[in-house]
């Protein structure tokens, strides 16, 4: 799809995908019984591969539980990796009926595109941090039988001169391949990750993901049918968190620094074609925004005065306009040590969360809806979806399946009249 056109596919094929662990399989093909045993040996496979018989798309992943026969452990069980400019985060889930099951996670903030948008690479010191984390990451996906994977690099990686390099070395040193997504993989892998939480009520919503080095739009219309998916348009902009802080400065940061922050994210929104043709339809159709980012659920986070931060609380938050602008007025007239002292920002984001606010301020007066919803997903939740999707597993529930099919015999019965 051209960005910001309003041509877009109905889905989109899953990426390359790993294999489970070798050092995992290796571990498992070690300490395979002898001779009698019931149990059967792990054999490795190339990604996609089953052996014949074994598994049907779809099928329950049946593997041996210590403790007798006829006891079995769940799965399949799906990894997403995103490395991005600021953090470094993993999921492991198992499909469950319509929804997935989170059984292991990891996040933690590495800045890896720290000094990019001046100095044009990646410092050794960011590369220490995300290839510390990285190693975190390996032992996660070691410690079980994962189905398939999908690991991927976004903006600092793109960006930088030396990006394609520091992914080389991260399957050196490391033995993760990491895939460099493009911009479009971005914005529709967050919005898979995120349509769950459309409002159904409304005509659509105004997705944005706030990342360190880039930060996302994406059109989402409801009136597009299942086909052609909910995706009309998107737009990648070139402004991130850390780039923004890097650029006008994070700690002591003044209304007029706020402002000229806002001003520079707007000069960006020419980037996004659809543009005039979207603020018409909020004129004429309900929408809401829907956000993701470290960003809107830490605003959301202080919102709420939540003594440490919680992601049962967050994710699904509705927030109505006045609400949005009482929590923003409070951040700005946070110094920079309240910001240190609050428990939903901290000391490692207290120098960016008033960059992200001001992406934020950006495009929710650009792009007016009186309510926001929050969510504390996207990019890996999107990978999952997809990923179990390709493999027949998060079929809709029963009800919405009698509905689908009622539809099509309402629909094929009025084209015989």
């Amino acid at each position: 799809m051209t960005k910001g056109s309003d041509a877009a596919k109905a889905a989109f094929t899953p990426g390359p995908t790993e294999a489970a662990p070798r050092l995992f399989l290796e571990r498992e093909a070690a300490a395979a019984p002898t001779a009698g045993s019931s149990v059967r040996p792990v054999v490795e496979r190339a990604a996609g591969e089953a052996e014949k018989g074994h598994r049907r798309p779809g099928q329950r992943w049946r593997s041996r539980r210590p403790g007798g026969p006829g006891r079995y452990g769940r799965g399949p069980f799906y990894a997403a990796l995103d490395l991005g400019t600021n953090n470094c985060r993993l999921l492991i889930a198992e499909p469950r009926g319509e929804h997935f099951r989170v059984v292991d996670s990891f996040s933690r903030i590495v800045r890896l595109g720290e000094g990019v948008s001046k100095n044009g690479g990646l410092s050794p010191d960011a590369q220490e941090r995300a290839l510390e984390a990285l190693r975190v990451c390996k032992q996660k996906l070691e410690s079980r039988q994962i189905a398939r994977t999908r690991l991927i690099a976004t903006e600092a990686c793109r960006s930088a001169g030396n990006g394609r390099a520091f992914l080389d070395r991260v399957q050196e040193e490391v033995g993760l391949r990491l895939e460099m997504i493009d911009r479009r993989t971005e914005a529709h892998l967050a919005a898979a990750g995120c349509a769950p939480l459309l409002d159904p009520a409304t005509e659509g919503a105004v997705l944005f993901d706030i990342g360190g080095g880039s930060s996302e739009l994406v059109w989402l219309d409801r009136r597009r049918g299942r086909r052609r998916g909910l995706v009309r348009a998107w737009a990648s902009l070139p402004v991130g968190v850390v780039t923004l802080a890097e650029r006008h400065g994070g700690v002591d940061v003044t209304p007029e620094v706020f402002q000229a922050m806002v001003e520079d994210v707007r000069e960006e929104f020419y980037r996004f074609r659809a543009r005039p043709a979207l603020k018409n339809a909020l004129k004429e159709r309900r929408f809401h925004l829907l956000g993701t980012s470290g960003t809107v659920t830490t605003l959301a986070g202080v919102h709420l005065d939540l003594p440490r931060y919680d992601r049962r609380s967050v994710d699904g938050l509705w927030m109505e306009d006045s609400e949005i602008e009482a929590m923003m007025t409070r951040l700005r007239d946070m110094d920079y040590d309240a910001r240190i002292a609050n428990p939903c920002i901290g000391r490692e984001r207290a120098d960016l969360v008033l960059a992200g606010c001001a992406i934020f301020e950006a495009i929710r007066t650009e792009f007016t809806c009186s309510r926001l919803r929050v969510a504390d997903r996207g990019l890996r939740e999107g990978i999952l979806i997809q990923l179990m999707r390709a493999d027949g597993h998060l079929r809709p529930r029963r009800d919405q399946r009698r509905k689908g099919e009622a539809r099509r015999r309402d629909r094929s019965a009025g084209e015989t009249q």
